[in-house]
């Protein structure tokens, strides 16, 4: 019997190779093909650590950070290296305890409780990390009972993995270990300590950020870049939910299973409508001036709920908002630029006629009388059909596309006669203290199960199109953000619950021989950790109505 495996690669080599070699060996072979670390890998497209080893015929792809896998595989393992370093300084007391709170620049926000965070404190953080690092210790996988893992998290004060753990429907749980330290981390690590020679400390606010590099430039620690609107509003989002008792997905589950969900709901959404009222009436204070209401946001961020509610807001302060979607001055489709593969570039500034835009806002500022544009998707041209729009007194408009934060798109248009506002789902829950659920997949989440219910595409296309939807929020959204006058986080506490019951038969459509089963089967176990809620509770002007369907706004 032949003790040799076939491996096969993504461009067609064939490698013939002994049964039972460690995919960890095998990658050395290959690692001047890659521009960083190879850190995972993809068997039968399955991510595979690469502690495993090769057992059967197969098709291999190694990953390297700068692969989306690669790189969250990276992100957590510094994640780990960050947490046993601060236990290894102040020790596994009960008052003592690090969060990772949500993502900043190219960092993670963390927070330490029963200890100050200072520059000493960082610095000796920083070299107890990089003596670890430098003694490449190899981070261990072990797997036990579900009880199991339970006990060891309640005798290392880790009261949030308990909590989440009460509500697994697994046999086993695998467990991460460097040294004497134990934890459980949702998704893949690398094999030692000496993968992770790039990162940084910073003091920032009363915590610290974990700084690292993009997957762009791998190599290197990216600079960071403070983004204090954006931090003040997450900071809100996750102090309310301190008070609330709802910081993590154990918590909600506890809130679910204790029949105080519809409570939760009710307060979730009050909060939020109390938030858009107010940004109304910061509005209102100036509002002899601010006549153009700018929104912009990344996709799935309930743009258009928001925009109807904060209208309703508006009126009910005696004014009279007019929508207007900068997408109806789009250039015809033979005037947009196209990208490096050659197809048309929607996303980018100069696919809209600024000019025309800037020559429409004036006049309507100025009290004239203008034939407001419409294009026309299907013959791809800007049609007129005589709607006329002219403002009077207590009118003003609401303009919502992805380029309205950009002064580029506004640039002739007097600032003091704009309000600016960026909205995005920021989910404020963590999995756990130490596992932060990314704003990405919330909004992921939501696109899947809108793109089903209103566009016809199913979850597979979805994701398949979500990389290019995220350049482009890269390119066009992000960078523009602290240029708002305000920010609304449109994410709800106890939204994921209600997601699950959508997006789960969706994601498990998806073939497993599809390159967009790997995301489906994260976001699958993802879901697994809530306990589910009925839909039936929520109001029919909630933005949760924007995906899920059953909104008064459609």
């Amino acid at each position: 019997m032949s003790n040799l495996v076939e491996i096969v690669f993504p461009d067609g080599r064939k490698r013939h190779v002994e049964k039972g070699i460690s995919l960890l060996e095998f990658s050395k072979s290959y690692q001047k093909e890659f521009k960083s670390p190879i850190v995972l890998a993809l068997m039968n497209n399955k991510l595979k650590e690469l502690r495993s080893h090769i057992n059967e015929d197969c098709t291999l792809e190694f990953l390297d950070l700068t692969n989306k896998d690669g790189y969250r595989t990276y992100l957590r393992s510094v994640s780990f290296l960050m947490i046993k370093s601060v236990y290894d300084i102040l020790g596994k007391e009960p008052s003592n305890k690090v969060i990772i709170h949500y993502s900043l620049s190219r960092g993670f926000y963390c927070e330490l409780k029963g200890h100050e965070v200072n520059e000493d404190f960082l610095h000796t953080l920083k070299e107890k990390m990089d003596e670890l690092v430098e003694r490449d210790i190899t981070i261990e996988k072990r797997t036990v009972s579900l009880n199991k893992a339970i006990d060891i998290f309640r005798d290392n004060f880790m009261e949030d993995k308990v909590r989440l753990f009460n509500y697994r429907r697994v046999s086993n749980v695998n467990l991460y270990q460097i040294e004497d330290f134990e934890d459980y981390f949702y998704g893949y690590m690398v094999p030692s300590t000496g993968y992770l020679k790039n990162y940084d400390l910073l003091k920032y606010q009363n915590g610290f950020i974990l700084q690292f590099q993009s997957m762009n430039k791998p190599m290197k620690v990216a600079p960071f870049t403070a983004q204090e609107k954006l931090f003040n509003t997450l900071k809100e989002s996750s102090d309310w939910g301190e008070i609330m008792d709802v910081e993590t997905v154990g918590a909600l589950n506890n809130k679910i299973s204790d029949g105080k969900i519809n409570e939760l709901i009710l307060i979730a959404e009050a909060l939020q409508e109390k938030k858009i009222a107010a940004i109304a009436d910061t509005i209102m204070k100036d509002i002899d001036k601010k006549k153009i209401i700018f929104i912009a946001g990344p996709s799935s961020s309930g743009k258009t709920t928001f925009a109807h509610r904060l209208a309703i807001q508006l009126r009910a302060n005696g004014l009279k908002p007019h929508p207007i979607s900068v997408d109806n001055y789009f250039v015809n489709r033979e005037l947009t630029p196209r990208d490096k593969n050659g197809n048309y570039d929607f996303e980018c500034l100069e696919a809209l006629d600024i000019e025309q835009f800037n020559t429409d806002m004036l006049k309507l500022l100025d009290g004239k009388s203008v034939e407001m544009p419409h294009f026309n998707f299907k013959i791809g041209k800007r049609e007129y059909n005589g709607q006329m729009l002219q403002l009077e007194q207590n009118d003003l408009l609401i303009v919502e596309g992805i380029h309205c934060l950009n002064d580029k798109l506004s640039v002739g248009i007097p600032k003091e006669n704009i309000f600016k506002i960026y909205i995005s789902a920021l989910t404020q829950l963590n999995i756990d203290d130490h596992n932060r659920i990314p704003t990405t997949d919330a909004r992921l989440i939501r696109r899947i199960i809108r793109d089903n219910t209103y566009r016809g595409t199913n979850a597979q296309k979805t994701i398949a199109m979500w990389p290019s939807v995220r350049k482009g929020e890269e390119l066009y959204i992000f960078p523009y953000q602290e240029k708002a006058d305000v920010m609304f986080n449109s994410a709800l506490v106890y939204e994921l619950a209600v997601l699950k019951q959508y997006a789960e038969p969706l994601l498990f459509s998806i073939p497993k021989d599809k390159p967009e089963y790997i995301e489906a089967k994260r976001l699958i176990k993802f879901l697994d950790y809530f306990l589910g809620v009925s839909s039936e509770k929520i109001p029919n002007n909630s933005l949760i109505r924007e995906f899920v369907g059953g909104s008064c706004f459609r």
